[in-house]
């Protein structure tokens, strides 16, 4: 028979063991937080504030945000995490986290947060290297209480990390503001203006990246493009001196794969490098250009290249410098049938020393072997970085004809490792550069690249798509808001219709909009022919802000892009072109219709003949009579004028399916 009086202790106990002790636990010591906890931050409105860090186990972490009290106990493995309910915008709150000591964020608000990323075009800030329009200007007016900016730092990891390298949140402001994403400021600026509520920008970018340095590992792996080399990159180093080493021996192991295939395909005839080889059946080439431009459109892979050179008198006996300029990807270069140099950098400029020992009478050979992985191959800098030059002696100019000879498709390599100081690995700007801000609470993410793909805009279709869905999974936010910026016109006009890599990605870009709650700011009347970095961000932000307005915030009397193709019917000798997104009517922005190409059964576009019709578009040209298919804006820089009444302008696109030039790239 139990005692009464015991009863209360025994009680007492199982109260104990069902709350695990917790009456007993310790403040927890040693708290921390990712930097993207910090004074200034925005915290997302609508949906649960997660809050999380590391502490030591067993320790009590305790939470207060605007009169709300929460606490945790530090797991086992020393992560916690704690979770307030929805609020609506408004602020500044002071949050403090509370263990044996307590971490105090000041200026604390609630609002809307997007993260800003891309590469260069995203990366831009209004004053430095970018110096936008007007900006001067901009960067004295920019005074947003309201907005906030924080900016993750360059760096990449094979494996995902949890903390960024960053500045912490900081109030947008003259000071603040000149080294910003100057694009993902103008979105939040438009989006402040118009909604009158905090805005927090997450920018984290890195000029010259491809897409699927931004995507996770297990991701990529489901795209069989990838799987191969997302697998290679598996490693057991956790030093840069030991993902060096591991990288060189797995080099090695490549360059003698490649060595007997390009011997197996040269068959019987000496080295290519060789002094003594016949290239009589080579072509020719005049460089410096990219080789898609110049006979080989959409080659990636290995192609030689051989000149004949005659050294000047006065430069023998000398020891001589060769300048290439930059080559698109990796080279091995060869004089007289010595290899005199090697780099593996992209677009990095080639100056190499020919000892006098290897300089002969007459003529000499220069020969270089190079390696394109995707997009633009070749030697492709300026005339005037191609030379050769001596001590005392007038330099000898290498511009002009080359022979070449393409010697390994890209698809019968295996893939080539990667340097592990390259920003462009599959993964690694995910691992270090997205992944460490997640579960931060967001409303969504712009996006700005593309043009460090275009070479593979095929395989971008699926790659863009698989990245979009990779963080909206990994995030677990739902299908979050994916507002994008088409690629704007850059390079040379073409005279006449023809095929475009950069046509192609900005196609890739367009069906990406067939993913929920996606938008696509079109940038085809606002680039720079000769500037791959266009200085008008402010447009860009606003079409950016125009489709999250519409889209998101449910404005609807905010259009928020250009006439979209929609559907074509042919009409005789002409093809009816109709469109989403009108806005009540179409507009040709000057005298006439420019930048429509229309073809027939063959396949051979010709410029067309276009003329609005109420909310359609009908193109023609006289001498096709059965016309099937036409095509809008498709080059790397092309001349139209197709708007709405909003005066946002149509994407480039086309009604046909027919394979372009970049369908086999990898």
């Amino acid at each position: 028979m139990i005692s009464k009086k015991i009863y209360p202790v025994i009680l007492f106990s199982l109260i104990l063991l069902i709350a695990g002790c917790s009456f007993f636990a310790k403040p927890a010591s040693e708290i921390e937080l990712p930097a993207i906890f910090s004074s200034n931050m925005i915290l997302q409105q609508g949906i649960n504030i997660p809050f999380g860090g590391t502490a030591v186990p067993g320790g009590k972490v305790t939470i207060i945000l605007d009169n709300q009290k929460k606490s945790i106990i530090v797991p086992k493995e020393g992560t916690w995490r704690i979770n307030f309910p929805p609020m609506d915008a408004g602020g500044p709150y002071t949050v403090q986290v509370i263990g044996q000591d307590t971490i105090t964020y000041e200026n604390v608000k609630v609002g809307e947060v997007w993260v800003c990323s891309g590469q260069s075009n995203m990366e831009m800030p209004l004053a430095g290297w970018g110096e936008i329009n007007n900006f001067e200007e901009e960067i004295a007016n920019a005074n947003f209480p309201d907005i906030h900016l924080f900016t993750v730092k360059r760096a990449m990891s094979v494996r995902p990390l949890d903390d960024v390298d960053s500045t912490t949140w900081q109030v947008c402001s003259p000071q603040t503001i000149p080294l910003f994403s100057a694009t993902a400021y103008f979105f939040g600026r438009h989006l402040n203006r118009s909604l009158d509520i905090p805005i927090g920008l997450i920018h984290t970018s890195w000029g010259g990246t491809m897409a699927e340095a931004w995507t996770s590992a297990p991701s990529l792996r489901q795209l069989e493009d990838f799987t191969a080399i997302v697998d290679s990159m598996q490693t057991g180093a956790d030093t840069m001196e030991q993902l060096v080493k591991e990288y060189e021996q797995k080099l090695a192991r490549w360059q003698k794969t490649l060595d007997e295939k390009i011997k197996t395909a040269r068959g019987s005839s000496p080295a290519w490098e060789s002094t003594d080889l016949d290239t009589k059946d080579w072509k020719y080439m005049n460089l410096p250009v990219l080789w898609e431009k110049a006979g080989l459109p959409g080659y990636d892979g290995i192609v030689w290249f051989r000149k004949e050179i005659t050294i000047p008198k006065d430069m023998r006996g000398k020891d001589l410098l060769l300048h290439l300029g930059p080559i698109d990807d990796c080279d091995i270069t060869w004089f007289n049938g010595a290899k005199i140099g090697q780099i593996d950098q992209y677009n990095e400029p080639r100056n190499y020393k020919i000892p006098a020992s290897l300089v002969k009478p007459g003529n000499n050979i220069l020969a270089v072997q190079i390696l394109d992985t995707g997009g633009g191959g070749g030697i492709w800098g300026n005339p005037a970085d191609m030379f050769l030059e001596a001590a005392g002696s007038k330099s000898v100019s290498l511009g002009g004809i080359w022979k070449y000879k393409p010697a390994l498709e890209l698809q019968a390599l295996p893939p080539r490792p990667q340097s592990p100081e390259s920003a462009n690995r599959p993964t690694v700007l995910y691992n270090a550069m997205i992944h460490p801000l997640i579960p931060y609470g967001i409303r969504g993410a712009i996006w700005y690249q593309g043009e460090s793909n275009a070479g593979r805009a095929y395989q971008y279709r699926s790659l863009f798509k698989t990245m979009i869905q990779d963080w909206r999974t990994n995030w677990a936010l739902g299908d979050f808001a994916f507002i994008f910026t088409q690629l704007a016109n850059y390079m040379q006009v073409n005279p006449q219709p023809g095929e475009s890599d950069w046509a192609e990605l900005r196609e890739a870009q367009l069906m990406a909009l067939s993913l929920p709650n996606t938008g696509m700011a079109v940038t085809i009347d606002i680039g720079n022919a000769d500037d791959i970095h266009p200085k008008n961000k402010q447009d860009v932000g606003k079409r950016l802000a125009v489709n999250a307005l519409n889209k998101v915030y449910s404005k609807q009397d905010v259009v928020p892009c250009g006439p979209i193709y929609k559907s074509m019917t042919i009409e005789d000798n002409k093809i009816r072109l109709s469109f989403d997104y009108v806005d009540g009517g179409l507009v040709a922005k000057g005298d006439r219709l420019l930048g429509f190409a229309i073809a027939g059964e063959d396949k051979n576009f010709v410029w067309a003949d276009a003329v609005i019709d109420s909310e359609t578009v009908v193109v023609s040209n006289l001498n096709i009579a059965n016309p099937v298919a036409v095509r809008y804006a498709w080059a790397a820089n092309p001349l139209c004028n197709l708007y709405n009444k909003a005066d946002l302008p149509a994407t480039p696109f086309r009604t046909d399916d027919w394979p372009g030039i970049t369908i086999n790239n990898k």
